[in-house]
């Protein structure tokens, strides 16, 4: 199990440590609900340094991305981000991600805790023809999402550069807390604003000490993987491993709007002809319409209780204070609108399929 530079500052904080990804990771301080109040009201923080970071390098670097991934890298500029996902070869997804364009011919993949080595395999493989530079930098680098609607107010003091002025997935190479050069990111998994922070790990206990002490009237709070969950099924984002695998294809998860035809990448004749053709099953969002609590690999089933899908994630939403969930189901009923029912235990509850996203803000 590998901890994270911060591990030791988690558990001084009572943190309720949980294997993760293969890491230590807290899962939660205070509890889940006061931590996804914070976040949505205030400002939390998140060690999230079990995160995998590749950097691409030299004049092949964005032949191999644009091959490995599905989004358009050539759109990309210095100081921009992309998310995006790297398909397979028989349909599915190998990950989901993000591109940063660092400086002209290098870029950085942030990609999940449980995938750093399939993806790392997967990308070697095409680059053997490509020859692009290949750095892992996971063990080297430590990742703080710093979330909340207060974010930029309570963390200006930190940096000489003005944060109000970075734009969402804009990112710059600066001055944070002491440090001379991280990357302060306006990106992050939760739709309530804020930065994540990448540097190395010898510099985040300075960082993580900084943040706490300019974010102490604001209300700053440590925040765990339980409310981060939350948080990101509130805006409907996709989970790996739960709403998107190797078995889903980005047309039918809802990620055709990061799948760009105008390039040839691994899979694409296949995907552009499911896109063509429609994709049977549909990533949905529901809401139950009855109580109750909607969980991963719950079946969903029509009126007379045959199973016709699953629930890839659900929840009780900490916001809303209704069960909600993300599911597949078959095209003709992922219109809003459309009626399903959960089967939770004995019974099928009642569910309507809605808009992304559930948290409107």
């Amino acid at each position: 199990m590998k901890n994270t530079a911060l591990t030791q500052t988690h558990e001084a904080l009572g943190a309720k440590m949980v294997p993760f990804a293969g890491y230590n990771m807290p899962v939660s301080y205070e509890g889940v609900s006061l931590e996804h109040a914070t976040v949505r009201n205030g400002v939390g923080v998140f060690d999230v340094s079990h995160m995998g970071e590749f950097l691409i390098s030299g004049p092949n670097a964005l032949a191999l991305i644009q091959r490995v991934t599905t989004n358009d890298a050539a759109k990309l500029t210095v100081g921009k981000a992309q998310y995006s996902c790297m398909p397979n070869e028989t349909g599915g997804i190998v990950d989901d991600l993000i591109v940063y364009m660092i400086k002209e011919e290098q870029y950085l993949l942030v990609v999940n805790a449980s995938n750093i080595d399939k993806d790392w395999a997967h990308i070697s493989q095409y680059n053997e023809t490509i020859n692009a530079e290949m750095r892992d930098l996971t063990d080297n680098y430590s990742l703080l999402a710093i979330q909340g609607p207060k974010a930029v107010e309570s963390m200006q003091s930190l940096s000489s550069h003005d944060l109000s002025e970075i734009k969402f997935y804009n990112f710059i190479v600066g001055d944070f807390a002491g440090i001379e050069h991280v990357i302060i990111s306006a990106t992050g998994y939760t739709g309530s604003g804020g930065f994540e922070i990448y540097c190395k790990n010898e510099e985040v206990q300075q960082i993580w000490d900084k943040v706490f002490e300019a974010g102490a009237r604001f209300g700053i709070k440590p925040i765990g993987l339980a409310a981060r969950d939350t948080l990101r099924l509130e805006m409907g984002y996709c989970l790996y491993g739960n709403d998107i695998d190797d078995t889903t294809s980005p047309i039918e998860a809802g990620l055709g709007w990061i799948t760009k035809f105008t390039k040839d990448f691994v899979n694409s004749e296949a995907l552009a002809k499911e896109k063509a053709n429609g994709p049977t099953r549909k990533l949905v969002a529901f809401e139950l319409t009855e109580r109750g609590i909607p969980r991963h690999g719950y079946p969903i089933v029509d009126a007379q209780g045959q199973e016709m899908g699953t629930v890839t994630s659900g929840t009780m939403s900490p916001t809303m204070g209704l069960g909600i969930g993300l599911g597949y189901v078959p095209t003709p009923l992922s219109e809003p609108g459309s009626k399903i029912r959960v089967q939770i235990r004995k019974n099928a509850v009642p569910a309507t399929v809605v808009k992304l996203p559930f948290y409107k803000g």
